[in-house]
């Protein structure tokens, strides 16, 4: 079996995201760090955001952020979210009609118990623990020299805007 790399850059534009934090990440700090497209970095963007793992922020100070504790992140879901199918065999695809041995065939029997246990592996662990060695990986990742991004405040309105722009004010 191989993840697929909508999967790879998933997780680690989460970690990117969790040793970033409370900040936010520029997609295009994100894309470089990655030597991937801008474009296929938002194709990935959007379902996990679409399913409550990350929170886009529009606007020129604009950027992604977690949209809840990286700790809350199961490393499961992001998989079943970007993976397509876990099928480990063409025979995993079919519906049982179409295969006679399906329910009676070892191999088959072997393959699911395979990635149930896969599943339970990567089920233990949350992208809080990708990114325990926060540190490290922000000079891996280049974060520290990036310029350091206000967090926005989650405010919605008039209101929302205003405090935005004072706490840009305070950092710069």
């Amino acid at each position: 079996m191989r993840l697929s790399k909508q999967t790879n850059y998933a997780v680690r534009t989460l970690v990117y995201c969790a040793v970033n934090e409370p900040g936010l990440s520029r997609v295009s700090d994100i894309a470089r760090t990655y030597a991937i497209s801008e474009m296929f970095l938002f194709k990935i963007i959007l379902p996990v955001a679409k399913n409550g793992l990350l929170e886009t922020v529009r606007g020129r100070r604009g950027g992604v952020r977690l949209a809840r504790p990286a700790d809350e992140i199961n490393l499961g879901d992001v998989l079943r979210i970007t993976e397509d199918s876990f099928a480990l065999s063409e025979c995993m695809e079919h519906e049982p009609e179409a295969c006679p041995l399906r329910g009676h065939c070892l191999y088959t029997q072997v393959l699911d118990r395979a990635l149930t246990a896969f599943l339970d592996v990567v089920g233990e662990y949350t992208i809080a623990d990708l990114a325990r060695n926060a540190r490290t990986l922000e000079a891996v990742l280049g974060i520290s020299k990036l310029e350091k991004r206000p967090s926005a405040i989650r405010w919605g309105g008039r209101l929302g805007s205003v405090a935005m722009r004072l706490r840009a004010d305070d950092v710069d």
